[in-house]
C-alpha cells in the first residue's frame, strides 16, 4: 500500500495554504439541504447550520463543506438563488462567529460561488468539474479560489441508471487529468487545483471498490486527492444496511484504506470518529 506521507505539494485557497505532509485532512459535510440523501433537513435553519459547523471545527475537521443543492442519485437541479439562500448565511454566521479552518461552497454554479466567495468561503468543490457552468472557471479565477474538480457520469437526476464503464480506473484518471488541464486552460493555476474520483457518483459498488483499491492512478496526476465514502450507498449495500446514519463503521473502514492508501482530504459527515480513526493511521505509519 502507498505510504501515507507522500504527500503533493499543498492546496492554495485564497490566502491559505493546505498542507499535507501530517497526513490527510477531514473535511467535514455541512448540508444545508432539505433533501440530501443522509441529514438533508438537518441543518437547514442557519443557526443549526453554523452551531454543526463549529461542532465539527472542535471536533478535528480541517475545513468545511457547505452545499446548498444536493447531489445524492435522483436530485434535481437547484436554481442559483436558492442555493444562494441557503449557504450564504450560513457562510457568514460561520465567519461571524470566528471560526478559522477554509470553507469550500459545493455548488456547480459561478453566481453561487460569487457569493459564496464574497461571504467568506475560500474555495469551490464542483462536482461536474466546470462542466455545467462555462462562467465557474473565471471566478475561480478572479477570486483565487481552491478548486476541487469531481469525475460523475451522467447528472445527479441519471447518474444511477446503469453506469458502464471499460476500465473505471482508467476512464476516471484519463477524466480528471483532461479537467485539470481544462482548470489551467483556463487561467487556474494548477496549486489551486485538487481532484475527487467522485465515489458514488455514476458506479457501481464494484466501481467503487476498484477506484479505492487502485487510488495511486488518480494519485499520479499530481494533484491532492479528495475522497467522499461517507455513508454511501455502496456501504450499505456491502453492509447489508438501508440507513445512511448507521454505517459509520463501514464508513470507517474505508477511510482507514484512504488514509493509508494516500488520500489527502477525506469528506465526513462524523467527523469526530473519523478523526480518531485518521489518527490512528497516522500513528502506525510514524512508528519506528
Amino acid at each position: 500500500m502507498t505510504h501515507i506521507r507522500r504527500v503533493p505539494e499543498p492546496l492554495t485557497m485564497r490566502d491559505r495554504r493546505l498542507a499535507f505532509d501530517e497526513g490527510p485532512r477531514i473535511m467535514g459535510v455541512l448540508n444545508v439541504t432539505p433533501d440530501s440523501f443522509s441529514d438533508g433537513g438537518l441543518y437547514a435553519d442557519p443557526r443549526a447550520a453554523v452551531e454543526h459547523g463549529l461542532r465539527m471545527a472542535a471536533d478535528g475537521a480541517d475545513l468545511l463543506d457547505v452545499g446548498g443543492e444536493s447531489t445524492r442519485p435522483g436530485a434535481e437541479p437547484v436554481s442559483a438563488g436558492e442555493q444562494l439562500r441557503r449557504v450564504v448565511p450560513v457562510i457568514r454566521g460561520l465567519r461571524e462567529a470566528g471560526l478559522s479552518v477554509p470553507i469550500s461552497v459545493d455548488t456547480r454554479l459561478a453566481e453561487v460561488a460569487a457569493g459564496a466567495l464574497v461571504a467568506g468561503a475560500d474555495a469551490v468543490n464542483d462536482v461536474s468539474a466546470l462542466r455545467d457552468d462555462p462562467e465557474l472557471a473565471a471566478v475561480v479565477r478572479e477570486y483565487r479560489a481552491g478548486l476541487v474538480l469531481m469525475h460523475m457520469q451522467g447528472t445527479p437526476a441519471t447518474m444511477q441508471r446503469e453506469p458502464q464503464y471499460e476500465d473505471v480506473v482508467e476512464e476516471v484518471a484519463a477524466f480528471l487529468g483532461a479537467r485539470v488541464e481544462a482548470a489551467a486552460a483556463a487561467g487556474v493555476g494548477r496549486e489551486y487545483l485538487a481532484v475527487d474520483p467522485g465515489i458514488g457518483f455514476g458506479k457501481t459498488t464494484r466501481h467503487n471498490l476498484l477506484l479505492l483499491k487502485h487510488l495511486d492512478r488518480i494519485k499520479a496526476l499530481g494533484r491532492p486527492v479528495l475522497l467522499g465514502v461517507s455513508r454511501k450507498r455502496f456501504l450499505g449495500e456491502l453492509l447489508g444496511e438501508d440507513c445512511p446514519g448507521r454505517r459509520l463503521f463501514g464508513t470507517a473502514a474505508a477511510v482507514a484504506w484512504a488514509a493509508l492508501a494516500g488520500a489527502h482530504i477525506l469528506r465526513v459527515h462524523d467527523v469526530k470518529e473519523i478523526a480518531q480513526v485518521v489518527m490512528v493511521c497516522r500513528a502506525i505509519v510514524d512508528a519506528k
